[in-house]
């Protein structure tokens, strides 16, 4: 069945980095778009980044622009977030999201940037 499994979300202090991960099974990942989307208590999910199918378009939420990086590697059926200079207004529960022939979105991963 179809599977996306986020990883990599933990507690960091503001100014850290963390680098989130989203193994997908169960379809084609390499006709699929990949998004990033978040969560964060009492607010709507909201778009964070996407990347293409080939790899070869990003794009990203005006407040992640030069301190979020999305990836992809199609060998290993996998996106990834790198995430620096978080911000305590980056906590929230982030989602991977693949856009295809069909949707399909994973469980979260809960990222908290506090000191």
């Amino acid at each position: 069945q179809v599977q996306l499994v986020e990883s990599g979300g933990g507690l960091v202090q503001p100014g850290g980095s963390l680098r989130l991960s989203c193994e997908a099974s169960g379809f084609t990942f390499s006709s699929y778009s990949m998004y990033w989307y978040r969560q964060a208590p009492g607010k709507e999910r909201e778009f964070v980044a996407v990347i293409r199918s080939t790899g070869n378009k990003k794009n990203y939420a005006d407040s992640v622009k030069a301190r979020f990086t999305i990836s992809r590697d199609n060998a290993k059926n996998t996106a990834y977030l790198q995430m620096n200079s978080l911000k305590p207004e980056d906590t929230a529960m982030y989602y991977c999201h693949a856009r295809g022939g069909s949707n399909y979105w994973g469980q979260g991963t809960q990222v908290t940037v506090s000191s």
